[in-house]
């Protein structure tokens, strides 16, 4: 019998950006509609608003490999930051704000948002948060879910390279990233469910769905999931990334990991599962922590560095990114633990401003700037 053909792991990359008022370095709760409008003519209709008015969506297209994705994302970053600046305004990069208040923003007037807004209340108007999203192309759907339940071991370590969410309106949260304990109020999120088959999956999806509870899969919010619109098994774990290249290096980690999985499955190998009470363990370090303490290495039921897990992963996956032509990019991971995620820029930005006599209002806005320029910066 012959072996089935291999996915495409073709790749496609959504990025959301904050946009913040030059001056005062807050969000704007009802940035110009010609602001929008040319955004969506230059890029083609790649952007669109996301839930809150203040937060802007690109899409790449589908790419075959990084650097092109790469491309895309760097042309609409330097596309929507000019626009922007046209009308006094800037993109930021940050999965928060650092001081912006959820009470002074406003829904975009679409009815999938304002139906959200209505349904889930207050822990939807708390959404002025931002993700990074990567859709890896695997065109069959058995294969979707049973990747599903195995890449969720790694989520945490993702999740850990990405952090840029350390203050919620003007407070040090003690967390590198609070845009995960903002999402985890809302229903259907945290790590994915693990199902048998994608008949399984769907006769899950069908109560919810025939109960009036859901609409479509769009409405599972898990930090991976079967996209319902494409053939692919989108990421949504990560913070956005402040500086483009370290969300390429996640982007390139993960197409990996499912690369790997995928020559496990054909040689009738598979990883581990292991149950979400050991892997939110991971999920909940790495939201505090980040790179800082370290996760578990349930094989040796230990706490090991960030640094020696991004190792290992880097060679299981190095047979992967040959073949996908994207070691650089998986390489690059190593300069995100080495220098620290944008989580620890920003909070040594604060940390240095306060020390030097600023107050914390002036800090923060400082913190604001420095999002402004590393969002740009490098495209």
């Amino acid at each position: 019998m012959a072996r089935p053909a291999p996915p495409s792991f073709s790749l496609g990359i959504e990025e959301e950006y904050l946009l913040v008022d030059r001056q005062t370095r807050d969000l704007v709760p009802d940035p110009p509609e010609a602001m929008l409008e040319e955004c969506h003519k230059r890029l083609e209709g790649r952007v669109s608003p996301e839930f809150l008015r203040c937060q802007i969506e690109v899409g790449t297209r589908v790419c075959s490999g990084l650097a092109e994705a790469r491309a895309d994302l760097a042309h609409m970053r330097a596309t929507v930051a000019e626009v922007a600046g046209d009308h006094g305004l800037a993109p930021i990069a940050a999965a928060t704000h650092p001081f912006a208040s959820w009470t002074a923003q406003k829904p975009t007037e679409r009815e999938r948002y304002l139906t959200l807004a209505r349904d889930m209340q207050a822990p939807a108007r708390r959404l002025i948060i931002c993700g990074l999203h990567v859709h890896v192309g695997l065109e069959d759907p058995q294969l979707r879910i049973d990747l599903l339940g195995q890449v969720a071991y790694f989520l945490p370590h993702l999740l850990a390279l990405s952090t840029s969410s350390p203050f919620w309106r003007g407070n040090d949260t003690g967390l590198k990233s609070y845009r995960v304990a903002v999402f985890n109020e809302m229903p259907r999120t945290g790590l994915p469910e693990s199902f048998d088959s994608y008949a399984e999956y769907e006769r899950h999806l069908s109560v919810l769905v025939n109960a009036g509870l859901i609409e479509d899969g769009t409405k599972l919010w898990w930090d991976c999931r079967p996209s319902a619109r494409f053939p692919t098994l989108e990421l949504r774990i990560p913070d956005i990334c402040t500086r483009l290249d370290d969300g390429i290096a996640i982007a390139a980690l993960y197409r990996c990991l499912l690369r790997m999985l995928w020559r496990l499955r054909i040689s009738n190998q598979r990883w581990r599962r292991y149950s979400h009470m050991l892997i939110n363990e991971n999920r909940w370090r790495a939201q505090r922590y980040g790179l800082d303490e370290g996760l578990v290495d349930f094989g040796k039921g230990e706490v090991v560095p960030v640094a020696d897990l991004l190792e290992e992963i880097i060679a299981l996956t190095r047979e992967d990114a040959e073949a996908l032509g994207c070691v650089a990019e998986v390489d690059r991971a190593r300069d995100i633990v080495r220098r620290g995620t944008s989580a620890h820029r920003q909070l040594a930005i604060y940390g240095a401003a306060v020390e030097a006599g600023a107050t914390r209002e002036e800090a923060l806005r400082r913190v604001v700037d420095w999002l402004m320029e590393e969002t740009v910066a490098g495209l």
